[in-house]
């Protein structure tokens, strides 16, 4: 498995409820360029719409030599799921205050691209603060232990 995008940013605005793995429909020049890592998924988020999972905000930077056979880098991108995690998913979002944010893509072992999906919930300023004072407290009791 190599990972090509991280979204360390959404563990920090997040709490994450459960993830998912999901497919990704890409044409041609999109993979190729997911595979040199050209890939920001950092302000994306999904949405469902009808009976599909749709991927709004990941960019993919056009593939070098792709010339006429290149997409618009930031058009929207469906996710291939199993219906029955669809329902799951509609049932999760009608939830107040719960979305769904991809966490990491990946190409996996059989050459295939992969997100990691999150079902999330925002955090408030305060739980954030309280997040950071805890890893720093972590970090010292560790540094503490070494000496």
């Amino acid at each position: 498995m190599k990972l090509v995008a991280n979204n360390k940013k959404a563990r920090h605005d997040y709490f994450i409820e459960e993830t998912y793995e999901a497919g990704i429909s890409l044409t041609g020049t999109e993979i190729k360029s997911v595979r040199q890592g050209r890939v920001s998924i950092k302000e994306s988020y999904a949405k469902i719409e009808g009976e599909e999972v749709i991927l709004y905000g990941m960019n993919i930077s056009p593939y070098e030599q792709g010339n006429r056979f290149n997409v618009d880098p930031l058009r929207p991108r469906k996710l291939l799921l199993h219906k029955r995690e669809i329902r799951k998913l509609i049932g999760y979002t009608t939830m107040k205050g719960l979305t769904l944010v991809p966490l990491r893509m990946y190409v996996n072992d059989k050459g295939l691209a992969k997100v990691e999906l999150a079902v999330a919930r925002g955090k408030k300023e305060y739980d954030k603060r309280h997040d950071i004072a805890r890893r720093d407290a972590d970090r010292r009791m560790q540094q503490a232990v070494r000496k």
